[in-house]
């Protein structure tokens, strides 16, 4: 079998191609929710939290560090007094604005996802005639005849 024909068998079978359109319907309906997410979601929560200061889009924790200001020669500027000129800079450490953004964006995808696959199941049971796995639990016969042992035990 030449190396083409096989490749063509691999490539052409049906659940290579049913995971290629997954895949690509998947990265779609990915957009579709991040965007939801960032300008839909987010803005109203952004407003909520504003209240208390906190901006999602830029939240971050920083930290302040103080150094000293050196001059082009590179020895430390000074004060009159002696002291030496210290730069104050912010740091950001955490970003965690965006990873609450993500967060959020994962938990909007699984709850599609679990609402899309229940309303698959539910449908493909109906169309099948099947009946919901509760009422389908029919005992084995092993169990039914232990059953009727323990009945007729406790009768006497």
């Amino acid at each position: 079998m030449s190396l083409m024909k096989e490749f063509k068998d691999f490539a052409m079978r049906g659940s290579v191609v049913d995971l290629a359109v997954g895949v690509v319907i998947g990265g779609a309906f990915g957009k579709i929710v991040s965007s939801l997410v960032a300008n839909v979601i987010m803005p109203p929560i952004n407003l909520l939290t504003a209240r208390f200061g906190i901006d999602f889009k830029e939240a971050a924790y920083t930290i302040k560090t103080e150094s000293p200001k050196l001059k082009p020669d590179g020895t430390m500027e000074t004060l009159e007094n002696g002291d030496p000129v210290m730069l104050v800079q912010d740091y950001p450490i955490l970003n965690y604005g965006p990873f609450v953004q993500t967060v959020f964006e994962f938990l909007l995808i699984a709850a599609a996802l679990f609402v899309m696959i229940k309303a698959i199941n539910a449908a493909r049971s109906q169309m099948e005639g099947e009946q919901p796995e509760e009422e389908k639990a029919v005992p084995s016969e092993d169990i039914l005849l232990l059953r009727e042992i323990r009945d007729s035990l406790k009768n006497g």
